[in-house]
């Protein structure tokens, strides 16, 4: 990889599929990561080769990469189709994998850039050195990161890995590959991109006497991130890949959200000479972005100014909405409701929302609205449910809206235009003329066709009407910055002449820029192989497969244990692991009441026990490290069907048999 990467910001955008990825990169993205058929850590974001193939031809004409998830942990069944996979979307133009399983370093791979997945868990500058000098040509650091600790990341890299950060988006409360509570309760493995979002869930928190601390909380929930006001800070850190999350989101909220950072990365770079976009064009929106629009949980820029006070959606993990206004009177079938000053008008098919008594979050879905006075801003809401159903809902109740038709209709229609610039110049031949075209980026073409020299008969108006023929770029993905004219006299020229002459330039130009566009290219790991900065490595490393295994033998490790999803750990054990304290949370810190007059030495970090119905978990607290492990067994049925499902595979029943890399052959579930 050439060091020039290391001076260039890319906003990396999440598409689910192939036409939100298009409009990614129509909405300025400089990279788009998306799933291929198979194995992306999003069980229901999977597309087909020709679709990967049809947005990497959009994304290169601008420039922009695409990169194919391939980050979940594999059995040693699964190896060879994703082998095959990542040979497969190479072909179709693909520019980058992005991995987890150290597995897949072992195997025949396409000649194509990997990077380290947030799976990965990178957290320490060893680890990051480590991944770097083993292939790895970015790396997603660990949203946990502050400033400081990003900072020193990045100074140990070499010089041309790239650093990339998450700026926007759901959390998940666990260290990323580090959260096992989705696999012990239900099967499903947060780390095969199938999280049953645990997390989300409100819990019953009691103390080591059985008493209540908090009742019905969603403690483990975060509220989203967004760091907008920290971007120059990040790029002062080291980060050159900002990273939106949200490869389940919809169309909208991928063009509002890549529309946002996209104007601010802009104002950086502006500021920033010595750095440019990783990509061409400039992006034109047709709308106002702004993040607050979309599904949210409140925002927070997590811990990257160090440990905050108000990171966690206790209250919900639903999107609560936008300030609306209030109820001013209550009908049999209708709700008047009186909006804030600026809020703009209701539409049908709105969706309002309210804090009940217990502070729980409720909504309903409008059906028609009808203006009763605008001067005082008052509105007739006719909602789906009856108003007599709707829970708490009565005078003076503070509204909120979480869904905006108009916005929503707005972000349907076309709503971005990128160009890339382009100087033009016309010139006559001695058999005709030819036109030449010259991009921003520095790529020429020219074309020339035989045409008769022919006096115009409005001399004074072959110049203006030249220009605006040539300049007549619309339905191609340039924009003319500069038209020049070379001609001996003002000749006439026909406009399907010029037409015709300007296609085939633009076509040649294409042409050119795809010529002359570089592949990203890998990274060869360091030889001989670096040494894993540990000689052991617990569950937590995901090894699911032989070859992972492998790999890490290689790099010095001594000892390999399985993966929590070969069933070996049946003990206690950390289900998750997170930064998050909800100790801290609830004030209930040692290091809070450190000080406190008659507080100081009275609060221990004492276990905490949160419930979910049956589903009992242990808090217990490091810290040292400042951290949070939630511990608890795997479930007895899921050791069943996982047992039921292997005996079937040894049956024949699936067409190959589940196999995957254990400590013990003899442990459960075989």
């Amino acid at each position: 990889m050439s060091a020039h990467r290391t001076r260039q910001l890319e906003l990396l955008s999440p598409a689910r599929d192939a036409d939100i990825g298009i409009e990614a990169v129509n909405h300025g993205a400089d990279a788009v990561y998306i799933g291929g058929p198979g194995f992306g850590a999003r069980a229901s974001a999977g597309n087909p080769v020709a679709d990967i193939e049809r947005l990497t031809k959009h994304a290169h004409r601008f420039g922009a990469k695409v990169f194919i998830t391939l980050n979940t942990i594999l059995r040693d069944d699964e190896l060879e189709g994703a082998r095959r996979m990542a040979w497969d979307v190479h072909h179709a133009g693909a520019d980058a994998l992005i991995v987890q399983d150290m597995g897949l370093l072992e195997l025949d791979l396409p000649p194509l850039q990997l990077h380290a997945s947030t799976q990965c868990d990178i957290r320490s500058v060893e680890k990051a050195k480590f991944l770097a000098e083993s292939g790895f040509a970015q790396i997603v650091l660990a949203r946990e990161l502050t400033l400081p600790q990003i900072r020193a990341v990045a100074e140990a890299l070499p010089r041309d890995t790239v650093v990339e950060f998450f700026i926007h988006g759901a959390l998940c409360v666990a260290y990323s590959g580090q959260c096992y509570v989705s696999h012990a309760f239900t099967g499903r493995s947060a780390n095969r991109g199938d999280c049953s979002q645990a997390c989300r869930l409100p819990y019953t928190v009691t103390d080591t006497q059985g008493r209540i601390v908090a009742h019905d909380k969603h403690v483990l929930s975060m509220k989203d991130n967004n760091q907008s006001a920290n971007l120059a800070a990040l790029v002062d850190a080291g980060v050159r890949s900002f990273k939106i999350e949200g490869r389940y989101k919809d169309m909208g909220y991928v063009k509002n959200i890549t529309a946002h950072y996209r104007r601010l990365l802009d104002n950086v770079l502006e500021q920033r000479p010595a750095l440019a976009p990783a990509s061409s064009g400039r992006t034109t929106f047709l709308f106002e972005p702004d993040p607050d629009r979309n599904f949210n949980r409140g925002a927070t820029d997590y811990f990257v100014n160090g440990r905050q006070d108000d990171i966690g959606a206790f209250d919900t993990p639903k999107h609560a909405g936008l300030p609306l206004g209030y109820v001013a009177k209550l009908g049999a079938d209708s709700v008047e409701v009186v909006l804030d000053a600026g809020v703009g008008a209701l539409n049908n098919g709105d969706s309002i929302t309210w804090f009940d008594l217990q502070q729980e979050l409720q909504g309903v879905q409008v059906n028609t609205v009808e203006l009763l006075d605008e001067g005082a801003r008052r509105w007739r809401v006719f909602p789906k449910e009856p108003v007599a159903q709707l829970k708490d809902l009565r005078r003076d109740t503070v509204l909120l809206r979480n869904r905006d038709m108009a916005w929503e209709r707005l972000l349907k229609k076309k709503s971005a235009d990128r160009r890339i610039a382009v100087d033009l110049y016309f010139e006559e031949t001695p058999e005709g003329f030819a036109l030449s075209l010259t991009d921003a980026d520095g790529h020429y073409a020219r074309v020339e066709a035989p045409h008769g020299h022919e006096r115009a008969q409005q001399p004074e108006r072959v110049e203006p009407q030249l220009i605006e023929q040539l300049s007549r770029l619309g339905a191609t993905i340039f924009e003319p910055r500069e038209v020049t004219l070379r001609l001996s006299r003002p000749w006439f020229v026909p406009a399907g002449f010029l037409n015709a002459l300007r296609r085939d330039a633009v076509a040649a130009l294409e042409a050119e820029r795809e010529a002359c566009r570089e592949r990203l290219a890998p990274v060869a790991p360091v030889q001989p192989p670096v040494p894993y900065p540990e000689d052991t490595l617990s569950y937590l490393a995901n090894v699911y497969n032989r070859k992972a295994h492998d790999f890490y033998v290689k790099h010095g490790v001594k000892v390999v244990e399985a993966a929590y999803e070969s069933h070996e750990a049946l003990g206690e054990a950390s289900l998750m692991i997170t930064k998050h304290c909800v100790r801290f949370s609830l004030s209930l810190c040692p290091k809070q009441a450190k000080g406190v007059t008659g507080v100081q030495g009275t609060v221990r970090a004492e276990p905490l026990t949160i419930t979910h119905g049956d589903e009992v978990l242990t808090l217990r607290f490091d810290c040292k490290p400042c951290e949070m492990h939630v511990v608890g067994r795997i479930k007895k049925n899921v050791l069943q069907q996982a047992k039921a499902a292997e005996k079937a595979s040894l049956k024949g029943v699936n067409a190959v048999p589940v196999q995957f890399y254990r400590t013990r052959p003899g442990a459960p579930g075989r």
